[in-house]
């Protein structure tokens, strides 16, 4: 059966003839059986520009597709589809229903006859038919790639902020001439202040209160309350744990101290505490390491 509707072909007729061209090169209606093989001198206009040197290829192309041939200028001019598609789109129905393909009008009989039908066998002479499109399983829906979309990243990324400076040499050259500054004061200050120094020590008279150094005033402090063992190896041991677990409780990695709520909250907690021992031990307790008042009793503590 031929591919293209009787009513298109009697009009692709019509506009030849109004062309002045001969009609007969598109037949009006489609024969219903394939025609019997002709000889070559039967071909159509088409196929007799073929080359001498295949005369067997022509015949067999023009029997094969009902001595029809399809001129896809006209067709594009009348129904207003590309030429390119009219004629991919033939082809493909010939493939999918194993039949050969048509004949185009302006191109030559070997190169149609190489796509609709296979190399004949080496004795018969008669052209094999195309093999058949492969069959669809059942349920599989196939899909034709339209385009290739460069893919995109799938999390926002942020623009850096372009006010960040090195390490060095912007921040460690300040450090380093700050230090400097400091060493050079204290050592002018060292030469001109004697250090507030007491006399030597006096075993058979020992000072009331004896206070230790500001920074172990704590845990002198909490020597008034607790046992040796408990207050100077339990509770700092404790505490030095606590500080030590705070990067792994609390793995939040923003920098910015409003997002930082339970870091600063556990800090906090070991500097008021060990803040309030000290102050406490130092301005608080008086001979006897008793409990006094600074205003009333003074402050038995040396800075």
């Amino acid at each position: 059966m031929s591919e293209v509707p009787e009513h298109i072909l009697r009009r692709s007729a019509k506009a030849r003839a109004a062309e002045g061209r001969s009609p007969d090169e598109v037949p009006a209606t489609a024969p219903s059986q394939p025609a019997e093989p002709a000889p070559a001198a039967a071909a159509t206009a088409p196929l007799e520009a073929a080359p001498a040197a295949t005369p067997t290829a022509a015949a067999p192309a023009a029997a094969t597709n009902g001595g029809a041939t399809r001129d896809l200028a006209a067709e594009e001019a009348q129904f207003g589809v590309p030429a390119n598609l009219l004629r991919r789109g033939a082809m493909a129905r010939a493939k999918a229903q194993g039949t050969p393909v048509p004949a185009f009008a302006g191109e030559s009989a070997p190169a149609t006859v190489a796509v609709a039908t296979a190399a004949p066998t080496g004795g018969g002479g008669a052209a094999a038919a195309p093999p058949a499109a492969p069959a669809i399983p059942e349920g599989v829906r196939t899909q034709r790639l339209l385009t290739v979309v460069k893919a995109g990243a799938i999390q926002k990324v942020k623009t850096e902020p372009h006010d960040k400076v090195s390490t060095w040499p912007h921040l460690v050259l300040i450090e380093f001439v700050a230090l400097i500054v400091i060493t050079v004061a204290l050592i002018v200050f060292s030469a001109f202040v004697d250090a507030p120094l007491l006399e030597l020590a006096n075993f058979n008279e020992q000072p009331n209160p004896s206070k230790a150094p500001w920074y172990f005033l704590g845990l002198q402090e909490l020597l008034a309350y607790f046992d040796p063992q408990v207050a100077g190896v339990i509770i700092p041991g404790f505490g030095l744990l606590g500080l030590a677990m705070v990067p792994y409780v609390d793995r939040n990695p923003a920098v910015r101290p409003s997002d930082r709520k339970l870091a600063i909250m556990i800090f906090s907690f070991f500097l008021f505490a060990s803040a309030i021992l000290t102050i406490y031990g130092s301005f608080f307790r008086g001979p006897g390491f008793n409990f006094t008042f600074p205003w009333s009793e003074g402050i038995f503590f040396d800075f």
